[in-house]
């Protein structure tokens, strides 16, 4: 058997000894843990207040979508922090391509400015 081979296999028994690992302790918490079912414990709860009406709800998907906006700017703006402790390294040509980078932002902000995404309810 070739090196190249043998590095397989042991990446593959690695693979297999973990996957029986980790199936062995979920079987044997399965058997030793306590199994006492009560209805109390299947009722939704939220912050410590108790549920009112039924379990179906709806939210308005203006919620959604102002959030997955603010996580977008949010993670664009842990793209601009390596940039900002570099900037003499970068020079002009750094300096105009976050330009650039930041003038994509704000045109996605001024697009969902202007489809009204942005007014909360």
């Amino acid at each position: 058997m070739s090196d190249f081979l043998r590095s397989y296999l042991t990446v593959g028994i690695f693979g297999l000894l973990a996957v029986v690992l980790v199936s062995a302790l979920l079987g044997i918490s399965s058997l030793l843990r306590p199994s006492r079912p009560q209805a109390q414990k299947y009722i939704n709860y939220e912050s410590g207040v108790d549920p009112v009406g039924s379990d179906w709800g709806q939210s308005n998907i203006r919620y959604y979508i102002f959030a997955l906006l603010f996580v977008m700017f949010d993670v664009e703006a842990v793209f601009i922090f390596p940039w900002a402790t570099r900037l003499e390294a970068y020079g002009t040509f750094g300096l105009v391509e976050m330009a650039i980078f930041i003038f994509i932002l704000l045109l996605g902000l001024v697009y969902a400015w202007r489809k009204g995404v942005l007014k909360w309810l």
